[in-house]
This record gives structure tokens, sequence and C-alpha cells, in this order.
């Protein structure tokens, strides 16, 4: 078939084109591949997922490369040989408490690689843990392919990490990437590795639990507010987040000096965003596209407005499940033989009927996903009761593998700043008059008051997150800071490695350290603080614990198994 245009209404002119030598298609030649009929680039057809499977494995593959990036930076000084937190010591507690013996009941309590490792070199065990996960989702990331194997490996990793990770690792995106990641095994055929594996198109029963996952998580996340902090229902909450949130970046600083309509504006947005949006899902196409869309863009504003590690990066993930090819199709390259041009290739080999034959594989992977359906279904019966009972609890699980959990964010909002500052001195006296105390500067959280808040998502420094909790605590509920305090008694390398300034580096370790408690502000942008090029104002509040020697911390640290640091 010819196209209306031009040259239907100028015959003449290819005559004139071979007269001088320009010799152009014939007219009657059929378009090329990946064309219409007018010669124009074909637009992908909607209801496939080709290129959504690409999009959603390079994402997912990248918040795995960060968490394992976070692992290998941190794990030996948090839960390694000498961490804070030793899993050795854990692993052995939970032996203990199923009488001795690695078990099944043992396995089960805590699901890890760790218990068929020697434990003797604890910190090798888990950089090796970090490393293998680092190559492999770096591989998925940079190629945009995975098979299941590929998948299960990181997701066993991940999980291997999680479990022996204790408070460290007790945060909300921890089991949502396990969740993530375990839908994200299914994605993939059994061992091809491919962008397109034409014989395993991707299963619209994983894409319906993605689906499933982002529901949850947002509609969790608005009713533990309605349901909790009064501020959510009057509208005030965001008059306060952004300067006592755990971690707050430069924009922070700006937002919350914003006017009081528009942190009304924000919180009403958060409820429509959180209530109201993620029904979209189950409204047909275009209302899941914009499902899609508004969280994403959410997700976007969140990351710009503060410091939540990966958990902004890994929401994102599920709600890419919402676009199909069509949607997507603007990401990749067109040209022949591109991954477009395949998909479009596809698209109408099935428009014509085409079909792949029925292989004993095919039915076994279809078996597969609906077993899959069967167990998210199953598991999700207590997650549904959560959501809807007056006690909701937010981000637990309610199985050891954490395949499909309750989530929820900022239930309460703290409305005062306090901060937990460490301070060392060399006098032989800490009660002396004279006795001059100099701070401790962690990577991130608030201390110095001249220094910018940090911007570092989706990195996350799990010590100064840690630090935020304990600052609204005591240190009775938080052992690992008296711990913390021992080695930096001792000027302890692999402690000091977690934070930005030791002021007793090039010389010998403090005789002394304490914590005080402190109530901090955002300065006023122009004020006589913010001129001064202070970015926080503070109070002192009282001691957080008092004045330790390295001699009061022996038994302390002999009662919890803990090693005794040497001085350096």
């Amino acid at each position: 078939m010819r196209s209306d245009g031009p040259a239907m209404a100028a015959p003449e002119d290819p005559l004139r084109k071979r007269k001088a030598g320009v010799v152009g298609p014939a007219p009657e030649s059929p378009p090329g591949p990946g064309r219409d009929p007018a010669g124009c680039p074909a637009r992908l057809r909607a209801g496939t997922f080709w290129l959504t499977r690409i999009v959603l494995l390079k994402a997912l593959a990248f918040v795995y490369f960060v968490a394992f990036l976070v692992a290998f930076h941190q794990n030996k000084q948090l839960i390694g040989d000498t961490g804070l937190l030793p899993c050795r010591v854990y692993l052995r507690s939970v032996q203990q408490h199923f009488r001795g013996q690695v078990s099944w009941e043992t396995v089960s309590y805590a699901p890890t690689v760790l218990w068929l490792l020697d434990w003797s070199h604890m910190d090798f065990n888990l950089d090796a843990l970090a490393l293998l996960g680092l190559g492999i989702s770096s591989f998925i990331l940079v190629s945009g392919c995975a098979n299941m194997v590929l998948m299960a490996a990181l997701w066993v990793l991940y999980m291997s990490l999680v479990n022996v990770g204790q408070i460290w690792y007790s945060f909300g995106w921890e089991s949502q990437l396990l969740e993530t990641g375990f839908l994200g095994i299914f994605l993939c055929p059994l061992w091809t590795l491919s962008p397109l594996p034409r014989g395993t198109p991707t299963s619209r029963i994983v894409l319906w639990g993605y689906r499933w996952l982002i529901f949850r998580i947002m509609l969790g996340a608005g009713l533990i507010k309605i349901r909790g902090d009064q501020c959510w229902r009057d509208l005030t909450c965001m008059d306060f987040h952004y300067e006592t949130q755990p971690v707050p970046n430069p924009v922070a600083y700006f937002l919350h000096h914003s006017p009081w309509w528009f942190h009304r504006f924000e919180t009403l947005s958060n409820h429509f965003l959180e209530l109201v949006v993620p029904f979209f899902v189950f409204l047909g196409r275009q209302m899941c596209i914009l499902h899609g869309a508004l969280q994403i863009l959410f997700q976007m504003v969140l990351i710009i407005s503060g410091n939540l590690s990966f958990l902004n990066w890994l929401t994102i993930v599920p709600s890419l499940a919402c676009f199909d090819d069509a949607t997507l199709g603007f990401l990749f390259p067109s040209g022949p033989g591109c991954l477009k041009d395949q998909v479009l290739r596809m698209q109408e080999e099935e428009a014509r009927g085409a079909r792949a034959p029925r292989t004993h594989g095919s039915v076994a992977r279809h078996t597969v996903n609906l077993a899959l359906g069967v167990l998210v279904a199953w598991l999700s019966v207590p997650v549904v009761l959560n959501l809807l009972s007056p006690r909701q609890v937010m981000n637990s699980s309610f199985n050891p593998l954490r395949i499909v959990n309750t989530y929820g964010a900022f239930g309460s909002i703290t409305k005062e700043r306090t901060e937990v500052i460490l301070q060392g001195t060399a006098s032989p006296n800490a009660s002396a008059p004279d006795a001059k105390w100099e701070d401790y500067e962690f990577k991130c959280k608030p201390g110095d008051l001249k220094r910018r808040p940090c911007l570092i998502s989706p990195y996350h420094h799990r010590l100064d997150w840690l630090m935020w909790f304990a600052a609204f605590q005591t240190y009775e509920h938080n052992e690992w800071i008296i711990h913390l305090a021992g080695k930096l008694l001792a000027n302890d390398a692999q402690a000091l490695s977690l934070l930005a300034l030791n002021p007793f580096a090039g010389r010998a370790p403090p005789r002394w350290v304490r914590g005080e408690h402190y109530r901090y502000k955002f300065s006023r942008p122009g004020g006589t603080h913010a001129a001064e090029g202070k970015w926080w104002i503070r109070k002192r509040l009282g001691p957080y614990f008092p004045p330790l020697s390295f001699q009061d911390l022996k038994g302390y640290f002999r009662s919890r198994e803990w090693p005794y640091p040497k001085p350096e």
C-alpha cells in the first residue's frame, strides 16, 4: 500500500531524481522492519512487558548494588569479628536458645548461609557475601538481563546479611528489598541470559505481585499516619518533619522554612498519594499508568528532600510494573536490531497469530507462577488483617524469609530534634573545670553547627541513623553506644572509619569519653546564626552517659563477650 502525501500529487519528482542520478526506493518496495507503511518508526503496542522487565531488573539491580556496597563498607565495623554487635555472638546466642545445635529450628529462626561457614573469620565471610552481591548486581545493572539463579543468589546473599545484622538491619527497607527481590526471581528464565528471552514472556502474576506490593507500601504508610500522630490529622506534621527527620539534607533546611500554607498542602498531598492513588492500580491500564507516574514523582520529591537511604529508590521499583512496553518505549533507542525493534517484531508475530509451541518447560513455568500467586495470596492474609486493624503495626514480617511484609513510615513525628554528641578529653580528671572536651563528628548526622547537612541518598550510614534513635532513648536501651565509647578510648581504627572526624587523630587516645544530650534546631535563613555560617543552633539538655574510662568498661565488655579493644 502507498501512503498519501506529496509523492502522489507530484508523480514526476522521482523521474527528475533518476535523471539527476539520484536513485530512491521503488514506489512499491515494502516498508522495512520496525516501520509502518508510511516509513515512519512504528509504535509499540500496549499489553506486552518485555521492556518493562529490563527496566525492572536494572532498577532492582541498582538498589541491590547500593545495599551490598553499604554492607561491604560498614559490616566489619558493625557486625564483624570486632564489630559493635558481633554477629558471631548473635549466632551463638541463637544456637544456645535452641539447645546448642544447628537444627532446622535454628536455621529457620535466622536463615543465613553463615551457618555453613567458618565463624573464626567472620570479617572475611561478610566481605565475601557483599563482594559476590556487588559482582552479580553489577552484571545485571549493565546488561539488563538475568536468570532465576542470579536473582535467587542476590536474594539469599542479602537475606543472609539481614538476618545477622541485628539492630543495624532493623529498618523497613531491608524487608522491602527482600520482598522485591523475591518477586524478581520469577521475572526471569531459569538459565537463559538474554534481555529478551523469547521463550519466557514476563509473567502477569509477577507484575501483579509488584503492583500488590506498591499498593500495600503506600496504603500502609497512609493508614499508619492517619491512625498515628495527631499532627497528620490536623495537617501540621510537615511543620516539623524536615528538621526532625533522621538525616536532613540541605534542601530540607530551606523546605523547613516554607510558609505554613505550603506545609498544609504537602500534608494533604501526602494523604492523597498514600490513601487514594494506590487504588488506581486496579482501575485499568490508563489509571495504573497514572498511579505509577504519581508514585515515582512522589518518591523523587522524597529523595530530594531527605536522606532516607535507598528506601525511595527501592519503592520506585514496584511502581515500574504499572508501565507496559508502549509506555516505556521512549527509554530505549530506535533502529534496526535494537531492543525496541525486536519487541516490535515479536508483537507483530503475535498479532499474526504466531505463538511459541507449548513445551514441558513452559508448562512447568506456568505452574511455578501459579504457585507463586497462591503463596503470595496466602502470606498476604495476616498483612491485610494488619492493614484493617486499628492497632496496625508497620515494618514487620510474619515469616522468617520476609516474602510478604507490612510497611509504613513516620506514623509519629518528633517535634524536637535531640542529638547525642560524643566527646573525649585527655585530662586525667574528667570532672576538672579546666578539662577540655572535644567533639567527635559523624559522617552525616548533625554535630558541628557550621557543617552543611549532607546529601548521600541512596547511600546509607547505618550508625548515623541509629544515633538518631538513640537520642530519644537512653544508653541502657542502646548498649552498642557504650561499646563505641570503648573503641574511641582505644582510638580503634575500624570504629573510627565510621566517623568523619577524630579529634585525637595523630596523638594519644582520650582518657575519658562521654555522651552529651543536645536539642538542635535549624538556624533561620538570613538570621544572626546563619550570617555566622551556622546551619544549626543547639542547647545542652544534660549528660547522656557519664564520663567513662578504660577501667570502667572491662567488666562490661567481658559480660557481653565483646572483644576488648587495644589502645593504638
